[in-house]
């Protein structure tokens, strides 16, 4: 099994999607509508170290397995540790200190659940997939939620 088999068995990836049309084949490589760069969305370590669990994260998270999606990075805060470490705004967190994230709730009240372990660490090491595509369903699972709750009243 080759590298890009073996860490993608597990991922849902979405339907491909060609090119905007309006992005010619030969500006593809710098036109910022397209990226090209596989190694973009390929999965990646980064370690962040707090002196304290009181200090900041320097992100936020959304999503968890209340929403029916994983848990991603919604922002980072400018001249943070996460943001020096190249955390960026749709990372996947597929886990954090080897604890899977994949399937994990969000909220802050249960013991196990993602914020709280988040929190709780001075040593954060975390796997993130660049994942635009699940992050932007996230919204859209709240515009549908809304939609539903409006048109029930």
């Amino acid at each position: 099994m080759s590298f890009i088999e073996n860490i993608t068995k597990d991922m849902i990836l979405p339907p491909y999607e060609p090119p905007p049309p309006y992005v010619p084949p030969g500006q593809r490589l710098d036109h910022p509508d397209y990226i090209g760069n596989v190694k973009d969305f390929l999965p990646r370590r980064v370690t962040m170290v707090r002196n304290q669990t009181s200090e900041a994260l320097g992100f936020n998270i959304r999503g968890g397995k209340e929403h029916f999606c994983g848990i991603y990075v919604s922002k980072v805060m400018p001249n943070s540790e996460a943001n020096n470490l190249g955390v960026k705004e749709a990372d996947q967190i597929l886990s954090v200190n080897n604890l899977d994230f994949k399937d994990i709730e969000h909220s802050e009240l249960l013991s196990s659940q993602a914020v709280k372990i988040l929190k709780m660490n001075t040593v954060i090491e975390m796997e993130l997939l660049y994942f635009p595509y699940g992050y932007n369903k996230t919204y859209e699972k709240n515009r549908l939620m809304s939609a539903n709750s409006q048109s029930s009243r």
